[in-house]
């Protein structure tokens, strides 16, 4: 696509037109308010702190920020379960990588895992973490002990660059997860309900089904696009009885589904905001399992429960900063903005700075940021990039580095401590995914005063207030991309308006308490549904 023309924008750029209803609304934030910015709620309260828990859950997963992390999964599978911890006896299950073995937990081993099938024995480990949260480890140093991430070898561990054994890998997991649960591991604790996540562990509710155990679970679409698809011929070597290999079982297209068999066999199926529940059961999204989908919904067992961010997302209180930050005083703010020109090679500048934390990859759409660079840098704003992806992305951003020295910066990694401070400096933060389940960049970024400009798509749509808290622009495409950043440019110009809707960005926050709730209420009722005795919190 060639450059696109950001017409207009310059230091004199008036703020575009407001409606009413927008005026309206951005009223409350054009003046410092320290009770807006002060008024977060205080944290769920720590496990059995004045409750007794109503339900014991076993939260499988493939990844935990706490050892590793190769995207919003890590940081979901840490923070959730911490926040459902004061309402339910809920632990983790995961596999003892490397890092998990190396960690400065102490693992002691409390059960056994029979083998099945081709899937080897192993041990079950236990960690308890310095606020409580107990870890079940499956300790199998052939599976789970190796270089690279918990996936494969590329980029995330997606595509070419998986595992060839992701197949026993990951059953396996789904397997520790139905054995737990069926009281066979050897263990003085037996879930009532499982909550599992993505395909990795999408066989777990499916083996209780062939064991002929009831017991509950709830499903969690993470991304439907990556399915672990294996060939049918897999099935003997996991332990999957020929009778489940068809349509209205674990068989997709003539390959084994791992995603398939996570929402064809547990009780019920969420994902990670209410429009994209929506936008998985249309052919657009829906890759292929759609019409499954729009069964389940019409059942009433498909929802979308949006993901959140924890407290240590604060800018008055983030020690990853260079320096602190609110509402009603920007000079950390602009001692961040400093410090990510300086660390990334960007020159001094008055202008915008735009950034993109993110896996660099088609879906992110980065192709779209490639393109719109050229305006955006004309137009006086800068960029810089900090993820890693797929290697002709990267590339290309190295050479887009090259090509703007100065004013566009491409960092190939991840970094925890710079990525807080990108979003720290950062003005504006560009998602124009082409779809996104939920996203948590976005409301890292409205936190630390970075406003986003977003595809209206998926949990983007839902937490972003258009003009108010950030952009959202329709339909995956240059132009209106290049509308979107424009408005930008605009209201960076308009000083007053631009403040305004950084403080409506910064109090607009969303919490893991606002998922308690909803989750609560839903495995209360898939228990009760199962015949599983629920003990009332109180």
């Amino acid at each position: 696509m060639g450059n696109v023309a950001l017409k207009g924008i310059d230091s004199d750029t008036k703020a575009v037109p407001r409606s009413r209803a927008f005026t309206a609304r951005l009223e409350e934030f054009r003046l410092d308010d320290t009770s807006k910015t002060g008024r977060d709620a205080a944290l769920p309260r720590a496990r059995g702190e004045g409750r007794h828990p109503s339900q014991r859950i076993l939260f499988a997963t493939p990844e935990i920020a706490d050892f590793v992390k190769v995207g919003g999964l890590g940081d979901v599978s840490s923070a959730l379960p911490r926040a459902l911890a004061a309402h339910h006896d809920i632990r983790i299950l995961m596999p003892a990588y490397r890092e998990v073995r190396n960690s400065a937990l102490n693992i002691r081993r409390v059960g056994h895992l029979p083998a099945h099938a081709e899937l080897p024995a192993c041990e079950l480990g236990e960690m308890t973490c310095a606020d409580g949260m107990v870890i079940y480890v499956l300790l199998c140093p052939e599976l789970y002990e190796r270089d690279g991430g918990p996936y494969g070898t590329g980029p995330g561990g997606y595509g070419s660059g998986g595992w060839e054994d992701n197949d026993i890998r990951f059953a396996r997991l789904s397997l520790a997860a139905a054995q737990i649960a069926a009281g066979q591991a050897g263990l003085d604790w037996q879930p009532q309900l499982l909550h599992l996540n993505d395909w990795t562990c999408g066989l777990a509710p499916a083996y209780l089904e062939w064991m002929g155990r009831q017991v509950p679970s709830v499903f969690t679409i993470h991304n439907l696009a990556y399915q672990g698809l294996f060939d049918r011929s897999r099935c003997t070597a996991l332990g999957i009885p020929d009778s489940a290999f068809h349509i209205e079982g674990v068989e997709y297209y003539g390959r084994l589904s791992f995603m398939k068999a996570g929402i064809v066999y547990a009780s019920h199926v969420t994902t990670v905001s209410a429009t994209y529940a929506q936008e998985i059961t249309t052919p657009e999204f829906g890759c292929g399992l759609e019409g499954l989908l729009c069964c389940k919904a019409q059942q009433g067992r498909l929802s979308g429960i949006p993901n959140g961010i924890d407290d240590s997302w604060d800018p008055r209180t983030d020690a990853h900063l260079v320096q602190a930050f609110s509402s009603n005083d920007w000079r950390g703010k602009r001692a961040n903005a400093d410090y990510v020109r300086h660390r990334f090679g960007l020159a001094p500048s008055a202008g915008p700075l735009f950034a993109m934390v993110s896996r660099m990859v088609h879906q992110k759409g980065v192709d779209l940021v490639i393109d719109a660079a050229p305006s955006i840098v004309q137009a006086g704003g800068q960029l810089v990039f900090i993820g890693s992806g797929e290697r002709r992305v990267e590339e290309q951003l190295d050479r887009l580095a090259e090509r703007y020295p100065g004013a566009v910066a491409a960092y190939i990694g991840f970094d925890e401590y710079e990525a807080r401070c990108i979003y720290a400096g950062s003005d504006f933060l560009l998602m124009p995914s082409r779809f996104e389940p939920c996203g948590l960049s976005q409301m890292y970024a409205q936190r630390f005063g970075s406003l986003p400009i977003a595809h209206r798509t998926g949990g983007l749509a839902d937490t972003i207030e258009d003009g108010v808290t950030g952009f959202l622009f329709e339909g995956a495409n240059l132009a209106s991309f290049m509308l979107a950043i424009q408005q930008a440019f605009s209201v960076y110009h308009s000083t007053e308006l631009f403040y305004a809707m950084r403080r409506a960005a910064m109090t607009g926050r969303y919490h893991w308490r606002q998922s308690i709730a909803p989750y609560t209420q839903l495995y209360r009722r898939i228990c009760n549904e199962a015949g599983v005795e629920v003990r009332q919190a109180g």
